[in-house]
């Protein structure tokens, strides 16, 4: 593992790292929006990220954001941490009411379907996403929710 991808994954078990979450989203939106797409603050970090466009559920208008995943296999898995706070982020939401979603990796745009895990197999997953970013255990806990975990498989 490389240096900075180390470093990313020790900032992201800080509880004062999390302060952040307020600045950290709107930086890596414009940085993706100056360097089209070829910048982003996940990608400095050197971890896995994609940019996931889905459907507002209200709006009905394309809502993109840029996001830590777990790559399983051919599978995107996402956690919805939304950096601890007690909600689950917006883009959970819209993936319930619609799965249908895009997601851009390395500037490819990969159309996807979003299943929400439960159940046993949430526990399992979840034991292999703390063991890829053990941070979420912090997130979770600073939540205190449940953090959804979707699956995202090619269409």
């Amino acid at each position: 593992m490389k240096l900075r991808s180390r470093l990313a994954r020790w900032l992201a078990s800080q509880r004062w790292a999390m302060r952040a979450a307020k600045v950290v989203p709107g930086i890596d939106h414009r940085l993706h929006r100056l360097t089209g797409g070829r910048v982003s603050l996940l990608g400095i970090a050197d971890v896995p990220s994609i940019r996931l466009t889905t459907v507002g559920r209200r709006s009905g208008l394309p809502r993109a954001v840029n996001l830590l995943y777990f790559p399983r296999g051919e599978q995107f898995v996402l956690v919805g941490s939304n950096w601890g706070r007690p909600r689950d982020p917006d883009w959970a939401r819209n993936l319930r009411a619609q799965p249908d979603a895009v997601v851009e990796v390395r500037r490819r745009e990969i159309p996807v379907l979003a299943t929400e895990v439960t159940g046993e197999q949430y526990q399992r997953l979840w034991r292999e996403v703390l063991d890829f970013w053990p941070g979420f255990a912090m997130e979770r806990a600073e939540a205190g929710r449940e953090l959804p975990l979707f699956v995202l498989t090619r269409r």
